[in-house]
């Protein structure tokens, strides 16, 4: 099948698009087709961005009055497709929001949810989407078959985002339908970390650090380091679930995916789980006292050593050199 249209589900953080929406609008401009912005919100502030990155035009469903965008933005992509604008391919951030959005436009439409993807192709006829699995040491291609709208959600940083050189898009109206008692649940408080230096998931160093730190204070030194290198501080599952970070520090399979320039791996063994979320960086620099690590097995730069004593020295060599 040839693609005419392809949607693109699109977030905003503050009045800029995420950096997903950018990486999905310019990875949809690809594939052939118009491509649509769906946002659920207002869109004039970031229409001029989308447009910029490839869609040609925005449905919005203006202010949501609190309400949670998954029941209503589904809803409001329902009532547009069987209003007469059917895409052919609907693709989705591996987020919350976009898995609860797309969930439920898979009920909605009867179509299969294919989530988790790295890469999208259209060969011919058949539309494929790639997914690792078992950590990500195999890929799986799944081909869609029967009518579209597929439904396909893709991790961050699969691709990159490129700038098209286009105008501000096309606003259209897209309301959200009366949803009854399922849209009775409402956002009564957000709570937004407060965070310093480039977010970790878009920063072009990050340093991240392990159980291999010994205890909690101790990864102040992870902290230091990146702040010194202008990055951003990241941090293994196991140090997560210790409670020695938040959450939001966590790479791996479970956090959040990385692809700096530069990831220093401080006291990490190398699991599977953190792997996936890193392995695709562009250089990678491993400090850990056991050679056998298999972080090491991906590392351009291994250091066989203590943390506690390369990590000072490093820190102390940067702040130097000023």
């Amino acid at each position: 099948m040839a693609i005419s249209s392809i949607w693109v589900f699109a977030q905003a953080s503050g009045d800029a698009p995420t950096t997903g929406t950018l990486e999905l609008l310019t990875k949809a401009r690809s594939l052939g087709g118009t491509v649509t912005a769906f946002v659920g919100g207002d869109a004039s502030a970031i229409a001029g961005a989308l447009g910029e990155y490839g869609a040609s035009k925005v449905y919005a469903t203006g202010d949501l009055g609190g309400a949670l965008p998954g029941a209503a933005v589904a809803s409001a992509m329902q009532a547009v497709i069987a209003g007469g604008d059917r895409p052919d391919l609907v693709l989705f951030p591996q987020n919350y929001e976009g898995r609860d959005v797309m969930a439920r436009l898979s009920v909605k439409l009867d179509r299969t949810v294919v989530t988790n993807n790295v890469d999208i192709a259209v060969e011919g006829d058949a539309v494929k989407v790639t997914t690792p699995i078992f950590g990500g040491n195999t890929l799986v291609t799944t081909t869609f078959t029967g009518e579209g709208p597929f439904l396909a959600a893709f991790r961050p940083k699969s691709f990159a985002a490129e700038s098209a050189g286009g105008g501000a898009a096309e606003v259209v109206a897209a309301p959200v339908p009366d949803l009854g008692a399922t849209g009775g649940a409402v956002v009564t408080a957000v709570h937004v970390e407060e965070t310093s230096g480039p977010k970790l998931d878009e920063a072009e160093i990050v340093v991240s650090g392990g159980r291999g730190l010994g205890e909690a204070d101790k990864y102040s030194m992870i902290e230091s380091l990146a702040k010194v290198l202008k990055g951003a501080p990241g941090a293994s599952r196991a140090i997560v679930d210790a409670g020695w970070v938040p959450y939001s520090y966590q790479v791996g399979q479970t956090g959040k995916v990385v692809k700096p320039k530069v990831y220093i791996a401080a006291g990490i063994s190398g699991a599977t789980q953190h792997m996936v979320g890193m392995k695709g960086s562009k250089n990678i620099i491993a400090i850990n006292k056991d050679k056998e690590a298999p972080i090491f097995g991906v590392a351009d730069l291994g250091i066989v050593g203590d943390v506690h004593k390369v990590l000072p020295k490093l820190i102390e060599a940067l702040q130097a050199r000023g």
